[in-house]
Order: structure tokens, then C-alpha cells, then sequence
């Protein structure tokens, strides 16, 4: 089974919902999730550098943009992405309307759950999955679907609804900036789709604040009504490179705060440090087995290698999982 996530990128790839209480911010204690440590005390002196009028770090509210990956950094990824078992769910679910299904053997695995099947036809194979189960409805359709999946999935392992793997830290500092003047933006290689029917009730982010990977749609009028509808083709991969070119796409500001888990991020950090005045720039190290899954170099799930061996020298903190939240998830 480790072959096959090893073959899923994050194209078409996201997290799951949930329909979880905002975040309440004390205003005497600001993120009580964080213990005292390095992180904690970079985000705070960070903050309070930025927003100090006629302070030599002052940023007006205009340009306080903050990006966030999604999967490893604001809710959970391992052991597999979620919308990876979104398709696999979905086609099982279709599959007595495709009885032509049976006869390819990538799509007759992914129905019987043949996983060393799946892993064999390659990337390729994962695609055709994802093509079958994510195009070729509407996107109000879709959004539809997706939201009616992602509110009774279970995460695989851990046997909790993924709307209750959300990381309690990361919802205490997204609203915190939010408090601070901060507009926040998710910047992942997941499906923008499939994200952005619920990060308003579930992160306070609304979907025009949501950049992700997408497919080609394409207007129609059906029944007299107009419609976009998905096709089965990549329109934009919003991972590694691709991030800070959404950024400056849909965007058009360079943030001064970024926040990742993988190498997939560190172009986002790396443009994000670049500009002029007080940056900031972290990543979620995922060192807790306990509470949650420990994982960095060798992972199929949020591979990081360079962002550990070049942090230091790029000028981006890791946020240690283990030992700086004494809370991981918001329903613990």
C-alpha cells in the first residue's frame, strides 16, 4: 500500500471538513495552545514588530497577507490524504452505474479496494481514479458531494471524524492574525474544490481566501440554467513552484507570513522571506507518534528533507509538534 501514496501527488489532493466551533482567543493569553518555547515567542514578537504604528517593522493592515498550507500543517495527512480515500469511497459508491468499470483493471481495483493493484498501474492509475470520481458533474454538484463525504469520514487509523483532526494550535494562530489585522489565505496543493465549501466554518478562511490545484471547467447551459462543469484535465498544480505563482495569480501580494510541513512549501517560504522588512516563516515538524504520527525524511505523506537540512540557513523555524503544543487536536 506504501507505493501507492508514494505515487499521489498533491494535485488533486486535499483535506477534509469539518464543522467545528470557531476559535476563542483569550486576549491575555494568546495561542494557550503553544507552550512556551521558540515558536511562541517568534510568532508573538513577530506580530507585535508588524503591527507597532511607527515602529520600524510597521506593515499597514492592507499588506498583512499570511499563507497556510493545508494538509500536515492545518489538519492531519498521514497516513494517507484525504481526498485520495474521498475518491476511493466515491467510487465504490458509483461504481452500479459504471458497470463497464468492471472490465479496466485499474477502476475494478479501486472498486474491490485492490490496493496492490492500484499501486502497480502507477500514477497513471491514481489519475484515472481521480478523473472518474472528481469530473464530469457540476462544481455545485461536486461541492456537494464532497461535503456530504467529508462529514461522516473517519480518518482511517485513528477512528475520529477528520472534522475533529483539525490542529488546535494553527486555528489559535489563524485567528490571532485575524485579530491583528492579518487576512489569511490557504495556499495547498489540494483540490480547491474540494476545499472550499467548508474552510469558512471550519478555519474562519472564506473561499475566495482558498487557492488549490484545480481542473478545467467549462460553461454550459443545461435546462436553461448555467452551470460549469468539471472536465478531466489539470488546469493549474498549485505545489512547490506552483505556490508562490497562485500567490502573485490570485493574490497579487507577497505575504509576509507563511506556514508549511513539507518541501512542497518551501518555495512558498522562500518567496515569502525574500521580500523587503520583518518576514516570518515556519514549518510543522511532525515529531509526535503519540498524539498524532511522526514523520519527516521518509515519509510518503509530507516528505520533508530540505526543509530540515536548510532551515537554518533559509531563516524558517520548525514548530517542534512534540514539545511545543500541549494540545494537538481542537476536540481533544
Amino acid at each position: 500500500m506504501k507505493q501507492l501514496y508514494s505515487y499521489i501527488t498533491k494535485t488533486c489532493i486535499a483535506a477534509a471538513l469539518g464543522v467545528v466551533a470557531s476559535v476563542a482567543i483569550a486576549q491575555d493569553e494568546p495561542l494557550p495552545s503553544w507552550n512556551d518555547g521558540p515558536s511562541k515567542t517568534a510568532i508573538l514578537e513577530f506580530v507585535a514588530a508588524v503591527t507597532e504604528e511607527g515602529g520600524s517593522d510597521f506593515v499597514p493592515e492592507m499588506d498583512r497577507i499570511a499563507t497556510y498550507d493545508n494538509d500536515g500543517t492545518l489538519w492531519v495527512e498521514a497516513p494517507i490524504y484525504t481526498q485520495i480515500l474521498f475518491a476511493l469511497d466515491r467510487i465504490k459508491e458509483i461504481a452500479a452505474d459504471h458497470p463497464e468499470w468492471q472490465d479496466d483493471p485499474v477502476l475494478k481495483a479501486a472498486i474491490d479496494g485492490d490496493m496492490e493493484t492500484i499501486a502497480k498501474s502507477g500514477e497513471k492509475g491514481v489519475a484515472q481514479i481521480l478523473a472518474v470520481t472528481h469530473t464530469g458533474m457540476t462544481t455545485d454538484e461536486f461541492a456537494q458531494i464532497a461535503t456530504d463525504w467529508i462529514t461522516t469520514a473517519k480518518h482511517p487509523t485513528m477512528d475520529r471524524l477528520y472534522t475533529d483532526l483539525t490542529y488546535q494550535p494553527m486555528k489559535e494562530l489563524l485567528a490571532y492574525l485575524r485579530e491583528n489585522g492579518f487576512k489569511n489565505y490557504i495556499v495547498s496543493g489540494g483540490g480547491v474544490d474540494f476545499m472550499r465549501p467548508w474552510t469558512q466554518e471550519i478555519y474562519g478562511i472564506p473561499p475566495e481566501q482558498v487557492i488549490g490545484s484545480s481542473v478545467v471547467t467549462k460553461f454550459e447551459m443545461r435546462d436553461g440554467t448555467p452551470v460549469l462543469v468539471r472536465e478531466p484535465e489539470l488546469f493549474f498544480y498549485d505545489d512547490k513552484e506552483g505556490k508562490p505563482v497562485a500567490i502573485q495569480k490570485f493574490i497579487g501580494k507577497r505575504p509576509i507570513a507563511s506556514f508549511g510541513n513539507s518541501d512542497g512549501d518551501l518555495q512558498m517560504l522562500q518567496w515569502t522571506l525574500a521580500g523587503e522588512g520583518r518576514r516570518l516563516g515556519m514549518i510543522v515538524h511532525h515529531t509526535d507518534e503519540e498524539r498524532e504520527f511522526a514523520y519527516d525524511r521518509d515519509s510518503h505523506v509530507g516528505t520533508l528533507v530540505d526543509g530540515l537540512d536548510n532551515a537554518e540557513a533559509e531563516g524558517w523555524l520548525l514548530i517542534d509538534m512534540k514539545s511545543e503544543w500541549n494540545t494537538v487536536f481542537t476536540e481533544e
